[in-house]
């Protein structure tokens, strides 16, 4: 399975993650399909931000409603790893819904695709993305 990302946008998030790197970063990828447009970053509401997210709810349905008026979906978030693990943890996966949405992951320069389903072959929870350009070359 491929992800169709720019390299820049790849490249904002990695540089979010290195700015901020004693706290998870987050945002929402928005798109259509397997092609993010946009990754819109977010506060992280969590309790502990150093080692867990939570995109603010407000900027959730924020995004949801200007999709709903025709903007792009939601299709997926990102947030970085601290501890430069560049995969879902244990954690990722027993939050996340087996929906099909994509997670990208930031970590140690270096970003990952991944996308939640049941049965995945990471934690039971997620199978890996290739990323691709938007002209359909590998990214990263």
């Amino acid at each position: 399975m491929a992800l169709r990302i720019s390299s820049t946008i790849l490249e904002r998030i990695t540089a979010e993650a290195i700015a901020f790197s004693d706290r998870e970063v987050c945002g929402l990828l928005l798109g259509t399909g397997d092609r993010v447009l946009e990754a819109r970053s977010c506060r992280n509401v969590a309790a502990d931000p150093a080692v867990r997210f939570e995109i603010d709810p407000a900027a959730l349905l924020a995004a949801h409603r200007a999709a709903r008026r025709g903007g792009p979906a939601v299709i997926g978030h990102y947030h970085s790893h601290p501890s430069g693990l560049v995969e879902p943890s244990p954690r990722d996966a027993a939050d996340a819904v087996a929906d099909g949405s994509i997670w990208l992951i930031a970590a140690g320069g270096r970003v990952t695709g991944w996308r939640a389903v049941e049965n995945g072959a990471l934690h039971g929870r997620f199978v890996p993305l290739r990323l691709r350009g938007a002209a359909g070359r590998a990214t990263g």
